[in-house]
């Protein structure tokens, strides 16, 4: 029996300056940086990488940082414009850089499985299967994130720090040891894999103490700071994290959470109102029967118990998931 995986008709870019996580092996979004001196050096590489996929007869769908989106989106439409083509689609995606690097690459692992049009989906649905944020000392330069007057002027105190999450849903609050347990937002499905970065190794001793122990992960990995990260926290004083579900059925589960419809011009399978690719409406209304789900065999073992929203399928299908690493590093 062939194991070969089917043949990938999607590829996935990432606009930004934002390096791999590492977290799902070798698979990987192809990154673009955007550096250069005008938008058109800035965008040539990302033009030539779209002409060489669009004639290989894939699609591409290009990720680009909502917080800082004006180059990136500039770079998909010269794309766009110069191929004559509706085969690249611009996604853009809020979320901090180190939460954009893992689901860019989660949606990387996850493309020779499903149709494009289920890939720019995902780009919605991903996040909000992950507890992402950071611990902040200040939140006074913190812009991406709405945040009060209040704790503008708490960020002064000395004694003071915040807890601002970007996924699955933007919020800011101060840290209250007692509480962080039981305020967080949101917790995977166990067990749960946590990702860190800082660029201070030296302030992370009140993230240690409180954060991993709500969180309580079976795993951590510490991993070098994302070069963007002082740009979306508006400081160079945080610990950025992702905590995510290390289940082997975590990624099947989100793309089987995703109700499509067809496209009434390109046929692809949406869940927006418009067509990521073409931009033209739905052709039917979403319906269960027809969401695409992963191409790999089914699985009838049962998740662990997570706190799932009410309502939604159990895990089905199961696509491949990255092995955990055996190491980790705090």
């Amino acid at each position: 029996m062939s194991h070969a995986l089917p043949r990938s008709t999607t590829t996935v870019a990432l606009l930004a300056d934002i390096p791999s996580t590492g977290h799902v092996g070798e698979v990987r979004a192809r990154r673009f940086p955007m550096h250069g001196d005008g938008i058109g050096e800035r965008s040539a590489a990302f033009v030539a990488f779209a002409r060489e996929e669009v004639a290989a007869g894939r699609k591409v769908v290009a990720l680009l940082p909502a917080w800082q989106a004006a180059d990136a989106e500039r770079a998909v439409n010269f794309a766009r414009a110069s191929l004559r083509t509706d085969h690249v689609a611009g996604i853009t995606v809020d979320l901090s850089p180190l939460a954009l690097s893992l689901i860019a690459d989660q949606l990387a692992y996850l493309a020779p499985y499903l149709p494009p049009g289920m890939v720019a989906a995902l780009c919605a649905e991903l996040p909000r299967h992950v507890l992402a944020g950071a611990w902040l000392r200040t939140v006074s330069g913190l812009s991406t994130i709405p945040t009060s007057l209040r704790q503008h002027v708490g960020s002064f105190a000395p004694s003071v720090s915040f807890l601002a999450y970007c996924a699955p849903t933007p919020r800011v609050g101060r840290l209250r040891p007692a509480d962080v347990a039981s305020g967080l937002p949101f917790r995977p499905v166990p067990p749960v894999q946590l990702l860190c970065s800082t660029p201070d190794p030296g302030i992370t001793g009140v993230f240690d103490d409180h954060l991993p122990p709500a969180i309580q992960p079976v795993a951590t990995r510490s991993l070098p700071a994302q070069p963007l990260g002082p740009t979306y926290w508006g400081t160079g004083k945080y610990v950025e994290f992702v905590a995510l579900s290390a289940h082997p059925q975590a990624l099947a589960y989100a793309a089987s959470a995703i109700r499509a419809s067809a496209c009434s011009w390109c046929g692809e399978p949406m869940a927006a109102e418009r067509c990521p690719f073409c931009s033209a409406t739905a052709l039917r209304a979403p319906s269960p029967q027809t969401s695409p789900r992963p191409s790999a065999p089914p699985t009838h073992h049962p998740p662990p118990p997570g706190n799932r929203p009410t309502g939604e399928p159990p895990f089905e299908d199961q696509a491949p998931q990255p092995d955990t690493p055996s190491t980790y590093s705090r």
